[in-house]
């Protein structure tokens, strides 16, 4: 596992850049099986929900419903390996309620808490409020961030207050950002040194981590927002 004591920071950075601009998602050949399905519809047993102020969720009739007025993660229980693809579909949700902000359709993947035993996310509970989880190591991506006006990626390093990010990882341009009521299917990858985030068949974040993590866990996460899921599905890859 990657210490950012023992590495030249600047170094390490130019080197996620550079691999970043070459070949960061290629091409999987072969066929994946999938691993793990969730259909929402018997409940929430296969999810750990960490609330900062409560919410209203819920996993049912083909939707897993996050209505929350404040931070909220919902990690799915069983840890994931590389090679694996994670997939769904998301809605940002505007009807009129109070949680329906169109903002941040977020999530972690290969996460993992250096302080937890076997460094186990779950292991380690959070309160849900966003500055709990700077200590994981992880992948992380939030679109539609800040009152929808930014879409990021970022490679966390498991210091408090420190969630680096590149310039190219930082997005603000209309067609990055989410579209209220609109369907989006999100296919995060953890390939190897592999790491990408497509929507809709649009690669939006592509790495080639020199350093990647290869196990972990999935989180789901929004902030004072109103989301449904459906159709999760984990895939393993080819090697």
């Amino acid at each position: 596992m990657w210490d950012i004591a023992s590495v030249d920071r600047r170094a390490f950075l130019a080197a996620l850049a550079g691999g970043a601009a070459l070949a960061g998602c290629a091409p999987v050949r072969g066929r994946s099986t999938l691993l793990y399905h969730d259909d929402f519809r018997s409940g929430l047993d296969k999810w750990l929900v960490e609330a900062e102020k409560g919410g209203r969720f819920s996993a049912e009739d083909g939707v897993l419903d996050i209505d929350s007025p404040g931070g909220v993660t919902l990690w799915f229980r069983p840890r994931l390996e590389s090679p694996v693809a994670i997939d769904y579909e998301v809605t940002a949700v505007a009807e009129g309620g109070t949680n329906d902000q169109v903002s941040d359709i977020n999530c972690f993947w290969m996460a993992t808490d250096a302080r937890a035993p076997g460094g186990d996310v779950l292991a380690r509970p959070r309160s849900g409020a966003f500055a709990d989880y700077d200590e994981l190591r992880t992948y992380y991506a939030g679109i539609g961030g800040n009152r929808n006006t930014t879409t990021r990626f970022r490679r966390y390093i498991g210091r408090r207050d420190d969630r680096p990010l590149l310039p190219q990882h930082d997005l603000s341009a209309a067609a990055d950002l989410i579209v209220p009521n609109r369907p989006y299917r999100i296919r995060l990858v953890a390939a190897g040194s592999r790491i990408a985030l497509i929507r809709d068949g649009r690669t939006l974040f592509r790495l080639d981590d020199p350093e990647p993590y290869t196990r972990g866990h999935f989180g789901l996460r929004t902030t004072w927002s109103h989301l449904r899921i459906r159709d999760f599905r984990v895939r393993r890859l080819p090697a």
